[in-house]
């Protein structure tokens, strides 16, 4: 089992692999961060499935910065990395970066308050063949020949894709940077990364990027 800090935040689906910035205010998830850096404690970014209790009330920035917020039921399957600190403001604001590394599953919460930890287990993709390995890897070319074609008007995004480290990107942590680069609606974001078929998870995008065209 793997201990996890848990950061449930409406709409926000990481992916293993791409990291993910965020702006923390709350004093419960200012001491999360602080505990994730002091124990080395990873911090996991989730979607949520509800809201459980919410502050409706009209606040002033020292209101907000001094109270928690409204709390959510989290989506059971989520990304969970290495908190980095990029910037703690003056008024205790904090801006970091979530480094995901791992896919992880909810088991069972044993913290609640001020902020939940969970025992989580590791999501893993189904072991693939031989010829479902070169299968996948002609989905990840067709994926990056459809976006080179579609982002042609950006030099950025062009000699981003036609990178070494695209081009060459092993197909299962292809399919959630590409995933994450994507800015999928969170439903689909989330189901993307609940499937454990690499394949049919490089299938879905292609069908998203086509309908991107």
């Amino acid at each position: 089992m793997i201990d996890v800090a848990l950061f449930p935040i409406p709409n926000a689906v990481s992916f293993p692999g791409v990291p993910y910035p965020l702006h923390v205010f709350e004093p419960r998830y200012r001491q999360m961060v602080r505990q994730c850096m002091e124990d080395q404690l990873l911090c996991g970014v989730c979607h949520t499935e509800k809201i459980v209790h919410t502050n409706t009330r009209e606040q002033s920035v020292e209101e907000a910065l001094n109270s928690n917020q409204s709390t959510y039921k989290p989506c059971q399957v989520f990304s969970a990395g290495v908190v980095e600190l990029l910037q703690e403001l003056n008024d205790g604001r904090m801006l970091i970066q979530v480094d995901t590394q791992v896919r992880l599953r909810l088991v069972e919460e044993r913290q609640t308050l001020p902020f939940s930890i969970w025992f989580c287990e590791e999501v893993l993709d189904e072991v693939s063949s031989a010829d479902a390995v070169r299968a996948m890897e002609q989905s990840r070319d067709k994926i990056l020949h459809r976006l080179v074609a579609i982002t042609h008007e950006s030099e950025k995004l062009q000699s981003l894709l036609k990178d070494d480290y695209w081009q060459n990107m092993p197909s299962q942590e292809f399919s959630f940077a590409v995933s994450g680069m994507l800015g999928i609606e969170a439903e689909m974001a989330q189901h993307l990364l609940e499937m454990t078929d690499t394949q049919l998870r490089l299938n879905t995008v292609l069908e998203i990027i086509n309908g991107m065209g």
